[in-house]
C-alpha cells in the first residue's frame, strides 16, 4: 500500500482516537481487594433485585469506571487485531465489501440495503420482500437469516449521520490510496460516518461489554473479585480458542454470544435466591431474546442449558418451583421469539421447544415419583415430540442436522452432511485444542475445579443429604456448582463433535476457572491471604503462555487484496444488465449480491432445505454429469450467468473431500468420468459461452434457448 494522501472531504474529519489507544487492558493493575464478605456472596442469602449483584460484588463508583475501562480496552483489542489482519483502514468500500466474504457479506448486504434507501421503513420493506436473494422466489429475509442486528445497525446509522448532518459536525475523513503496481488509486474512509466502520464499531463495542461482562460473571460466581480477575485474565490469554469475533465481525456469534454471557450470569443469580423476582425472570427473558433473535443456532445452545438444569432438578438441587419459573420464562421468550421472526417453524419444531414442553408436562402433569424415569421420559418425549411437530409442520429446514449428528457416529454420509463436514470448522475438535488448554493451564485448572466440585457434592449426596436438614444456603452452593458443571461438560461434548463450537466451551471454563478463588470450595488451601498467594501464583504460570498466545495474535499483519474478485465485479456492473441472474459458489454469492445488486439463485445461509436443493442443483456443475444435464439444471432455476471457479474443481481439503468426489455420493453412475469443470476450464462449448475470465473465475453465459 501506498501512503495515504488526505483528501479532506465536506463535512469530514480524522477518526484516530483508536490509534492513540493502547492495545491491551492494563491487567496487572486490577483491584484485588476483597469484596466485603465473600462467603456470603458465594451462598445468595440474599434480598431479591438485582442491585444485589452490584452491592455483593462491592462494585463502587472507581470499580465501574474499571469495568468501562475494560470495555473500551476490549473495543479497541478486537478493532487493532482486525485491522492488523485486513489493513482496513486502507481499503476502498469495494475492498471492504469484499473482505466481508461468505455469509458474512450476504448479512451486510442488508444493512447496505437499509442505509442506502430513500428511508429506513422502505429499507426494512425491501429486505422483508426481498427479490435478490433466491432469485426469482420473493422472501421475507428477516424471517430467514436472523437480520435483526442489521435492522438495528442500519437504524442507527441513519439515525447517527442524519444527527451529525443536521448539526453540521463531520462524520469521517477520506483519503485517496496509491495502490502501485498500475493499479488506479482508491478512496478509502475511516470514522463513524462510514457504514463499514460504524457496522464493526458497534460488534467490537459489544464484545467489549462482554469482557465485562466476563469480569462479573467471574467475581459473581466465586465470590472475590479476583475470580473475577482469573476469568478476564484466562480469555485473553487463551482469545484464540475463544472467539473469531476479531476475524469474522458480521457472524450471527458476533452479535448473540455476548447476550448468552449476560443470560447465564443472571441465571446465576437466580440460582442463588431463595424466590426470583420478576424483575430478575423478566430480564432472564429478554437476555434469552437477545440472544436467540440474532442466531438461529441459539436454540441449540439453550436446549444444553434447559438440559443441564433439569438434571440439577433430577439430582435434587434445583427445587420445582423455580425450575417452573424458570421453564415458562423460556417458554414465553420462544413464543415472543417465534412471532418476531415471523412464524419461523425452526423454532416451533427444534429440540429445544419440544424439550421446554416434556419437561413442563413431566413436572406440571405427570410428576414421576422416580428420578430415573423422570430423565428417560424426558429424553423419549422430546424426541417423539419434536417429530412430531415436524411432521405436522412439514419442517425439514432442521433435517441437515439430523444427518450431520449421524454422521458423527455413523458411516452415514449425503451431498448435504459431506458440505459441513469437509470444513474443519464442523469437523472434530482438533488435537491441537487439548494442546493449546494444557499449556495456558486452562485444562488443568477446570479438572481441578471439577474434582473438588465432584468430591464435595459426593460427599453432600451421600452423607450429608441424608442425615441433616440442608439449609437453603448450602443447597443453593451446590445447586450453582452442579449447574455450571453439567453446562462445562455439555459445551465440551458440542466442542468435541463439532470444533466451531469451542467458541462455548472455551469462554465456559474462563468462567469455571474464577472458581480457583472461591473459598467455599479451596479455603483448605490455608487462610485467605495465602489462598490469593497460591492463586497469584498460578496466574503466573498461566501468564507465560498466555502473554506468548496474545504476542502471536498482535504480530499478525495482513493485507486484504483480492484483485481477482474485484475484476470479476466491476466487470459484472459493467457488462451485465441489473436484472441478469447468477449462479455460483456459495461464498462468491454473496459477494456478488453484496457489490453488485444482481439476483442470485443461491447463497451461503444453508440451513433451508430449498436453498439446500437450489446449491445442489448449482454445484453440479462440479460432478460428473454430462453438460446437457447441468445446463438444464441451470435453466430451470433461471440462471443467465454462471461463475465457473477452478479452485471449487480441484480443491481437496482431505481424502474423499474434492467437490467431484462429494457428488460421487450422490451420483455413483458417472463415478470415473472427467468432472464436467474440468471440461468447462478448458473450453465452455457446445453448452456454454465463456464471456469473461482472469486467473480465478470464468463467467459462464447459460444460453436462452428450450425455455
Amino acid at each position: 500500500m501506498g501512503a495515504k494522501n488526505r483528501k479532506q472531504a465536506a463535512g469530514k474529519t480524522p477518526a484516530t482516537d483508536r490509534e492513540r489507544s493502547p492495545l491491551v487492558p492494563p491487567h496487572g493493575k486490577s483491584n484485588v481487594r476483597r469484596p466485603g464478605r465473600e462467603s456470603k456472596a458465594f451462598h445468595g442469602a440474599h434480598p431479591n433485585g438485582l442491585s444485589s449483584v452490584k452491592q455483593r460484588l462491592g462494585l463502587t463508583p472507581s470499580s465501574l469506571l474499571k469495568l468501562s475501562s475494560l470495555l473500551f480496552l476490549g473495543k479497541f483489542h478486537l478493532s487493532r487485531l482486525f485491522e492488523n489482519d485486513r489493513h482496513f483502514s486502507h481499503l476502498s468500500n469495494l475492498e471492504k465489501e469484499m473482505a466481508f466474504r461468505t455469509e458474512m457479506g450476504l448479512y451486510y448486504s442488508y444493512y447496505k440495503t437499509i442505509i442506502e434507501a430513500p428511508t429506513f421503513l422502505e429499507g426494512l420493506h425491501m429486505i422483508m420482500n426481498d427479490r435478490l436473494t433466491e432469485h426469482p422466489l420473493v422472501i421475507n429475509t428477516l424471517k430467514r437469516f436472523n437480520l435483526y442486528p442489521e435492522v438495528v445497525l442500519a437504524s442507527w446509522y441513519r439515525m447517527y449521520t442524519s444527527t451529525m448532518g443536521y448539526f453540521g459536525i463531520p462524520t469521517k475523513m477520506c483519503w485517496s490510496i496509491n495502490r502501485g503496481e498500475g493499479l488506479s488509486p482508491v478512496d478509502s474512509c475511516e470514522g463513524l460516518g462510514d457504514p463499514a466502520y460504524f457496522y464493526v464499531t458497534c460488534v467490537f463495542l459489544l464484545n467489549g461489554v462482554m469482557m465485562s461482562l466476563f469480569f462479573i460473571y467471574g467475581a459473581y460466581l466465586s465470590g472475590s473479585r479476583l475470580g473475577g480477575i482469573v476469568t478476564t485474565l484466562l480469555f485473553f490469554f487463551n482469545h484464540g480458542e475463544s472467539t473469531r469475533v476479531m476475524w469474522t465481525p458480521p457472524l450471527r456469534e458476533s452479535f448473540a454470544y455476548p447476550f448468552l454471557v449476560l443470560q447465564m450470569l443472571l441465571l446465576t443469580y437466580i440460582l442463588r435466591t431463595r424466590s426470583p423476582s420478576r424483575t430478575a425472570l423478566v430480564a432472564l427473558g429478554i437476555s434469552n431474546l437477545c440472544f436467540m433473535l440474532p442466531w438461529q443456532f441459539a436454540q441449540f445452545v439453550l436446549l444444553t442449558q434447559v438440559a443441564s438444569l433439569f438434571a440439577s432438578y433430577i439430582l435434587g438441587y434445583l427445587a420445582a418451583a423455580k425450575m417452573q419459573s424458570i421453564l415458562v420464562t423460556h417458554m414465553i421468550t420462544l413464543g415472543v421469539c417465534f412471532l418476531l421472526m415471523f412464524g419461523n417453524s425452526m423454532l416451533l419444531t427444534s429440540f429445544y421447544a419440544s424439550s421446554l414442553i416434556s419437561i413442563w408436562g413431566i413436572n406440571v402433569l405427570i410428576r414421576l415419583p422416580q428420578k430415573l424415569m423422570q430423565g428417560l421420559a424426558w429424553v423419549g418425549s422430546t424426541v417423539l415430540l419434536k417429530f412430531v411437530l415436524s411432521t405436522i409442520l412439514g419442517a425439514s429446514d432442521d433435517a441437515h442436522i439430523s444427518g450431520l449428528i449421524k454422521s458423527k457416529f455413523t458411516s452415514y454420509k449425503d451431498f448435504h452432511t459431506m458440505m459441513y463436514t469437509c470444513a474443519a470448522e464442523f469437523d472434530f475438535i482438533e488435537l491441537e485444542t487439548p494442546v493449546r488448554y494444557l499449556k495456558t493451564l486452562l485444562l488443568p485448572v477446570n479438572l481441578l475445579v471439577l474434582a473438588v466440585i465432584t468430591a464435595r457434592v459426593s460427599l453432600h449426596f451421600f452423607y450429608i443429604l441424608n442425615v441433616f436438614i440442608q439449609p437453603f444456603n448450602v443447597k443453593t452452593l451446590f445447586l450453582q456448582l452442579v449447574y455450571h458443571s453439567l453446562q462445562l461438560l455439555a459445551f465440551a461434548l458440542l466442542a468435541v463433535l463439532i470444533m466451531r463450537l469451542k467458541l462455548f466451551l472455551t469462554p465456559h471454563m474462563c468462567i469455571m476457572g474464577s472458581l480457583l478463588c472461591s473459598r467455599q470450595l479451596f479455603g483448605w488451601i490455608g487462610e485467605r491471604l495465602k489462598h490469593q498467594s497460591v492463586v497469584l501464583a498460578v496466574i503466573a504460570m498461566m501468564a507465560v503462555q498466555g502473554v506468548a498466545n496474545l504476542q502471536a495474535q498482535w504480530a499478525i499483519i495482513g493485507e486484504f487484496s483480492n484483485l481477482p474478485q474485484e475484476e470479476l465485479l466491476d466487470w459484472i456492473q459493467e457488462n451485465t444488465r441489473p436484472d441478469s441472474v447468477f449462479a455460483g459458489a456459495m461464498p462468491t454469492m454473496a459477494s456478488v449480491k453484496l457489490s453488485t445488486g444482481r439476483p442470485i439463485v443461491n447463497h451461503p445461509h444453508y440451513e433451508d432445505a430449498g436453498l439446500r436443493e437450489r446449491t445442489k442443483l448449482v454445484y453440479s456443475m462440479y460432478s460428473r454429469m454430462s453438460g446437457e444435464t447441468v445446463k438444464k439444471n441451470l435453466m430451470k432455476l433461471g440462471v443467465d450467468y454462471f461463475i465457473l471457479e477452478d479452485s471449487w474443481c480441484t480443491r481437496r481439503t482431505r481424502p474423499g473431500c474434492s467437490m467431484p468426489e462429494i457428488w460421487d455420493i450422490e451420483d455413483p453412475q458417472n463415478v470415473g468420468k472427467i468432472p464436467l469443470c474440468t471440461h468447462m476450464s478448458r473450453s465452455s462449448r457446445p453448452y456454454f459461452t465463456t464471456v469473461f475470465s482472469n486467473d480465478i473465475y470464468k463467467v459462464l453465459k447459460v444460453p436462452k434457448d428450450h425455455r
